[in-house]
């Protein structure tokens, strides 16, 4: 038992990778029980956070788990990226311990002051980008550098959320959120779009391939990542509804199309693969989705809910999964529950987006729906890399 607790806490990708299925399970859990009360006529007494449950649900996806996720990944892929020290197991202690602690206090929000609410939980990420600024230090790449200016952008949507929770603003806490799912859109447009075509060639190449290989044009990236970044920015400083529809839209496109060069219809034949295109791809679908919304065509939060839901939590259930596969050694090859998980993220999000959409009698079915099948997914994903988790590592990595 010592020796797991202790090798669980001597990688980043293991406690953290962990740690966000279990919150996204938790949070979820609740959410889904309190939408459940209220659907049969109900209520709560009393709850634990101080802040309407809509905000604190959304919140603790974003911030929450998207932390530990960022988290997980940064410590495990930059000391690889730099050829500097891993953190050790007092910092991941450390780190792990005050990621936590921001969660509690938020969820016991409504006993606390604001101020500590707000101070335990924007910790965490000042944290984080310390360590990897020591480690990128070794090799100052620009294209690592950023993810620094990345991670100052996601802190700032925090903190207005904060800032409005705490009387000090009167309407930045939904414009927070949504910079912060933005800002997480930003990492996944450099991030996925690095590995997705590598790990696509690599695939390619074991098989004998040596051509037809996944192609990454330089501008189309380089303009699908910089729109991608100016999107959270725009969010956050205000710009009118029209101008930001037009960068959602276009965005959105560039995004679909960096997919297409990348093989897709190789990576369609291995779940490993193919979650990681289609979750990429459905950002681009939900950024279009949201720009229209901008317009007058559908509902923005069922668009957003695209973007989150069959994007994000889909692009980083995909590389978290594979990071712990090829990390502990293990093949990289889903197990069937893992695969089950990644097809069950884009059924939630497009059950979640039909339930805006229509509305009327069917919302609660329809959001309910969706958080179960989150849980589901999120579930299988934890039971099934458990032992990669805790165990030993058990192969070389490929």
């Amino acid at each position: 038992m010592i020796a797991s607790v202790k090798r669980l806490f001597g990688d980043g990708y293991r406690v953290f990778f962990l740690a966000a299925g279990l919150y996204a399970v938790f949070t979820l859990s609740f959410w889904v029980l309190w939408l459940g009360v209220h659907w049969a006529g109900g209520m709560f007494a009393s709850l634990p956070f101080a802040m309407p449950p809509h905000l604190w649900h959304g919140h603790e996806l974003v911030f929450g788990y998207g932390g530990a996720a960022l988290g997980g990944f940064l410590l495990t892929a930059v000391p690889n990226w730099t050829g500097a020290r891993a953190a050790r197991h007092l910092f991941i202690v450390t780190a792990s311990g005050l990621w936590l602690a921001g969660r509690a206090a938020v969820w016991f929000s409504a006993a606390l002051p604001a101020e500590i609410v707000m101070i335990a939980d924007l910790a965490f990420l000042p944290l984080l980008a310390a360590k990897i600024a020591t480690q990128l230090i070794r090799r100052p790449k620009p294209q690592n550098v950023m993810f620094l200016g990345l991670l100052s952008i996601i802190w700032v949507a925090n903190l207005m959320v904060h800032l409005e929770w705490m009387d000090v603003t009167s309407d930045t806490a939904l414009q927070g959120l949504r910079a912060g799912i933005y800002g997480l859109c930003a990492m996944i447009a450099v991030l996925g779009g690095r590995v997705t075509p590598a790990f696509t060639r690599n695939a390619m190449v074991r098989e004998g391939r040596e051509t037809g290989l996944p192609v990454s044009r330089k501008s189309l990236e380089l303009a699908g990542v910089a729109m991608a970044i100016a999107l959270p920015i725009v969010v956050m400083t205000g710009v009118p509804d029209r101008w930001t529809a037009g960068l959602m839209l276009a965005c959105g496109v560039l995004q679909l199309t960096r997919v297409v060069g990348w093989r897709p219809g190789f990576a369609a034949q291995q779940p490993i693969l193919w979650s990681l295109h289609l979750s990429f791809a459905l950002i681009g679908v939900g950024l279009i989705l949201t720009g229209l919304a901008l317009l007058g065509f559908g509902s923005e939060v069922a668009a957003l809910h695209v973007t989150a839901i069959a994007g994000v939590a889909g692009m980083t259930l995909a590389v978290m999964s594979r990071a712990t596969l090829g990390h502990s050694g293990r093949p990289l090859v889903a197990p069937r529950m893992l695969a089950a998980a990644y097809a069950l993220l884009p059924v939630a999000a497009a059950w979640r987006w039909v339930a805006s959409e229509v509305s009327g009698a069917w919302y609660f079915p329809g959001v309910v729906g969706a958080g179960v099948l989150w849980i589901l997914a999120f579930a299988f994903y934890a039971a099934s890399l458990w032992p990669a988790f805790w165990g030993p590592r058990i192969q070389a990595e490929e």
